[in-house]
């Protein structure tokens, strides 16, 4: 009896501090399925990284071509100031030189103001075809692109000069003409 009580005294005892330590329980499907899902998000993050790669470059092409396209208008209006320079160097100037209301002493002057500002167009055109044909103290395109666009600015503006010195030279012709009209007339009084 002495057993019994010994062991309902041990069984009370030991009833509110009883645990029981077991080994816990894995389920294998769940670190697969998490292997898995790690293996996925590093081929879509490579993928990502890939696709900024490439995004990065197509970037950088267009800029290229942008800048080559900048080239090519500015060279075109460039040529196109340019011949409108000789146009009116060969039609205007050859009018203003064959009127008799132009002074022989006047002629010289007129023929190298005009001379000059053809010779500044040529240059240009010399220099436009050095930077274009050989790699120009290592310019980036956008320097290039900045170079012609200057380049084209100052055509623009040797075609104004021209236009203006032609109306003047033929405003002078037109007054000179209008002069020699008066001077001349029949007086029928």
């Amino acid at each position: 009896m002495r057993r019994f009580i010994f062991m309902c005294l041990l069984a009370l005892g030991t009833m509110g501090q009883v645990s029981a330590q077991g080994m816990p329980v894995y389920d294998n499907t769940n670190f697969i399925t998490l292997g898995k899902q790690i293996l996925e998000a590093a081929k879509q993050t490579e993928n990502l990284i890939k696709t900024v790669e490439f995004m990065r470059q197509q970037k950088e092409r267009i800029e290229k071509v942008s800048n080559v396209v900048k080239q090519l208008k500015a060279v075109r209006e460039l040529a196109r100031n340019n011949e409108r320079l000789f146009d009116a160097v060969r039609n205007d100037v050859r009018h203003i030189l064959n009127s008799p209301y132009i002074k022989s002493e006047e002629i010289t002057r007129v023929s190298q103001s005009f001379e000059n500002i053809i010779e500044n167009s040529l240059e240009d055109l010399d220099f436009v075809q050095q930077i274009l044909s050989s790699d120009y103290l290592k310019m980036t395109d956008a320097e290039r692109a900045e170079v012609l666009k200057e380049r084209e600015t100052r055509s623009k503006e040797m075609v104004s000069e021209i236009e203006r010195k032609t109306k003047r030279y033929k405003d002078i012709i037109y007054y000179r003409e209008m002069q020699d009209k008066i001077n001349n007339r029949a007086t029928n009084y």
